[in-house]
């Protein structure tokens, strides 16, 4: 009987613990918790939108979050969010190279936003601790440090 030994990131080419492995859930929540009060702050400070807000008032938040996570992620890779906890995300090569890319460009950050957005992908991880959202744009978010 043999017993798998692998981690999240083995069938990556990734290591099993820090700078460069795949981030665990808890960080990757906390940075998403991190930029979303952020996107709630900004909602607020610039067009008044008050937490809870109803109606098409309640989807501004979610369009300022949409907007982060193109721009940063698309360009540098991180979110504020993700820069806080020491997070990066990063496009994934063919096995036979080394296996991250950097920054994820804009097609992909464009689809892992859209579907982050929609919650559910996010919370339905793979072996390597990508969720859907990651796995439709070929990317994997990784300690930075």
């Amino acid at each position: 009987m043999s017993q798998d030994t692998s981690y999240p990131g083995d069938r990556l080419g990734l290591p099993d613990g820090g700078s460069g492995s795949v981030a665990t859930f808890g960080r990757r929540f906390v940075a998403v918790l991190i930029d979303w009060l952020l996107c709630q702050l900004i909602a607020f400070a610039v067009f008044g939108v008050e937490w809870g807000a109803g109606g098409w008032a309640a989807f501004v938040p979610l369009a300022i979050f949409a907007v982060e996570n193109v721009l940063l992620v698309s360009t540098v890779g991180t979110t504020i969010g993700h820069r806080v906890m020491g997070l990066a995300v990063h496009r994934l090569r063919p096995a036979e190279l080394s296996p991250l890319a950097g920054p994820p460009g804009f097609a992909a950050g464009t689809i892992r936003t859209v579907l982050l957005c929609l919650v559910l992908p996010a919370l339905v991880p793979d072996n390597d601790n990508r969720g859907l959202h990651d796995k439709a744009a070929r990317t994997v978010i990784v300690r930075s440090r």
